[in-house]
């Protein structure tokens, strides 16, 4: 089995963090060309309020508990890479593929999302040729999406390398042009105080000052009614928290110090925390200031317009109609038509690119898992066929929703939402884990805190647009079943690894076993029969002398959630008889498959006997897939025929 610590294209390409940082960014940073206006719109005047609060989860939840993920899961695996050692079996692994469900939930959705909206703002632009009569508006959006797509794929398949060194033109082009705007406009407030003392009046006053649509009515008012309205109000605003996922699911690329062990790899984890904690800060800086200026120099008229208005409305761009020297609040350089439409050309372009982020994280994470569990097929561990499947399934996507940017916001924040709960949940098991004493001593209560804020952020989110959970459904359904139909088809796989010994007399008996002639090899289920009795039976009904020596076979089962085995083989000797006493096997089958093969290359193939099992086909083909028993005598007789193709050198499978 290839080691799955390390995708291809991580193995082949590492960088410096802050330009892996900018890969996150393209996604993590994208989000201010729509969440300024998407706070306002849902917070109203108390925007920047609620902004503070996901600031606050960002650097004291999200931080902290990724950073630890970062630590733990040093492979770019993140926290479904936690939650998978801390789980075992077949439980393990549903929550594992149920996450990577929320997982392409996330990123699948970011790069149709982003790519949408990127075609909507060049669609609105005043210098799009095409009008509306030719094709039609939605119809162009979907087209224009759907080539940007193909062209974003396009790049991945020319190599990773250049699409880091584009992320990082396009992230400080966009920050730049950013702080601009804001600084531009931080020095307009503080020139001109009346518009920030005319807010602060609006947020006294409350009530329809506060221009808030479906807000809960609250017995008190003041100060009290401000915070608890920001943290009701604050998991709307979840979109702020999209980058730590992807930070540390492309934690491969981020290169580390020389003296970095697979196993110990301190200066990319060191690294990728310098990440985090760098994008954080500047995400946070942007998301308050951003917020800040939205709700004191745009009028609420043009943040609340009817959407469909165009030039006036600075619905959706709130940051645009400020570059652009709409808002009659502000007239200032270098704000204009000129710088406007560089700042939109920027959007666009980070906008389409956000989506390399998402497909870094998605050809590094799921190829980590589902080829291992033999749910895929082993050519889904190279990057270019898994760009090429992500691509279709991104058109296809882009397809059922006609490329409608906000009919896909709601399976986004349910993602991301989703997958940082995992991440919550992880670091409180591990940390309680590695704990000793009493319970209270061992649970860590500042994670559980943290998890606790956002499962309430998870679960708001899930009530309020429940069509993020739907989505996120169907794909969790899509790889349940893929997996399921994967596993079967790959089931007469012989995925053997080879044996571990559990000592060196077993290792020196089984060599010795080797280059013996055992023509008989018996299967014997331990605690079924004593040996001698096994022996005088077999002896009988399948009529083999007392001169012929038989080698006996005892496997016990391991996990039999896992495809390929490692087992742990003894070798033990009573007078004459040998006795393989394999365990930590996932498949019977195999295993008995792979030692008649392994004893077939020095000598003669042995004849495995088996004794008759009235076990139905059904019920002993289901045993098989799940446990790793049933049907054992044609599943050895299946495994041996493909895994040895010359008929002379198969073992004889002989059943009475």
């Amino acid at each position: 089995m290839s080691d799955p610590s390390h995708s291809q294209h991580a193995k082949s390409h590492q960088t410096f963090w802050l330009w892996a940082m900018c890969l996150t960014g393209v996604d993590y940073f994208s989000t201010l060309g729509y969440q300024p206006s998407i706070a306002y719109e849902a917070a109203g005047k108390l925007s920047p309020f609620a902004t503070l609060v996901v600031v606050l989860v960002t650097l004291f939840g999200a931080f902290p508990v990724y950073s630890y993920v970062a630590s733990k899961s040093f492979r770019g695996l993140g926290s479904i890479g936690m939650l998978e050692k801390l789980l075992h079996g077949w439980v393990g692994k549903a929550l594992v593929m149920t996450l990577l469900g929320f997982a392409a939930t996330d990123f699948v959705i970011t790069k149709t999302l982003s790519a949408a909206d990127a075609a909507e703002h060049i669609i609105s632009n005043s210098f799009w040729p095409f009008g509306s009569e030719s094709l039609g508006h939605d119809k162009q959006r979907l087209l224009l999406t759907m080539g940007l797509l193909v062209l974003l794929g396009g790049m991945f398949l020319r190599g990773f390398a250049e699409v880091i060194g584009v992320a990082v033109v396009i992230v400080i082009i966009y920050m730049i042009l950013n702080l601009i705007i804001i600084g531009t406009c931080l020095i307009h407030l503080i020139g001109h105080p009346e518009y920030f003392t005319l807010w602060l009046k609006d947020v006294e006053l409350g009530g329809e000052h506060w221009h808030l649509v479906d807000a809960p009515q609250l017995p008190f008012s003041g100060i009290a009614a401000i915070i608890v309205l920001s943290l009701l109000l604050f998991p709307k605003l979840a979109l702020g928290l999209s980058g730590f996922e992807t930070g540390v699911a492309i934690m491969g690329i981020i290169k580390g110090d020389e003296s970095d062990t697979p196993d110990n790899p301190k200066g990319r984890i060191r690294n990728t925390k310098k990440l985090l904690i760098t994008a954080g800060l500047i995400m946070s800086f942007f998301l308050i200031s951003s917020s800040l200026i939205v709700s004191t120099l745009i009028p609420a008229e043009n943040l609340i317009a009817a959407s469909g208005m165009t030039g006036a409305s600075a619905k959706d761009r709130a940051l645009s109609f400020l570059a652009h020297g709409e808002s009659p609040s502000i007239h200032a350089f270098p704000f204009g038509s000129v710088f406007g439409t560089m700042y939109d050309l920027s959007t666009v372009s980070i906008l389409w690119f956000a989506g390399a982020s998402a497909m870094a994280a998605l050809i590094n994470l799921v190829p980590q898992y589902l080829p291992r569990y033999g749910m895929a097929p082993e050519w889904s561990r190279a990057v270019k066929p898994m760009v090429i499947l992500f691509t279709l399934v991104n058109l296809l996507v882009t397809w059922v929703f006609n490329a409608d940017v906000s009919a896909q916001g709601g399976a986004y924040a349910t993602g991301v939402l989703m997958l940082i709960l995992s991440a919550c949940i992880a670091s409180v098991i591990e940390v309680y884990r590695s704990r000793k004493g009493a319970f209270f001593a061992r649970v860590p209560w500042y994670f559980a805190l943290v998890t606790i804020s956002f499962a309430y952020t998870a679960f708001a989110v899930i009530i309020e647009k429940p069509e993020g959970m739907k989505i996120g459904a169907f794909f969790i359904g899509a790889i349940f079943i893929s997996s399921f139909v994967s596993r079967l088809l790959r089931s007469t796989e012989l995925r053997f690894l080879g044996f571990e010994f559990v000592d060196d007399h077993s290792r020196f008996l089984w060599e010795t076993l080797e280059h013996l002639e055992f023509p008989v090899l018996v299967p014997h289920r331990p605690g079924r029969r004593e040996l001698l009795i096994k022996e005088a039976i077999i002896r009988k009904e399948h009529r083999i002398g007392p001169e012929v020596p038989i080698l006996f076979l005892e496997v016990s089962r391991g996990d039999t959630s896992e495809f390929y085995q490692q087992p742990l083989l003894e070798v033990e000797q009573f007078d004459d008889r040998f006795i393989l006493k394999v365990s930590r096997c996932s498949s019977i089958s195999h295993v008995i498959a792979a030692i008649a093969l392994e004893l077939s290359k020095f000598g003669s193939p042995p004849e495995i006997h088996f004794g008759w099992s009235d076990e139905s086909t059904l019920s002993a083909n289901l045993s098989f897939l799940l446990f790793g028993e049933g049907n054992v005598p044609w599943m050895v007789k299946e495994l041996v025929s493909k895994a040895q193709p010359i008929a002379e050198k198969q073992p004889r499978i002989i059943i009475g």
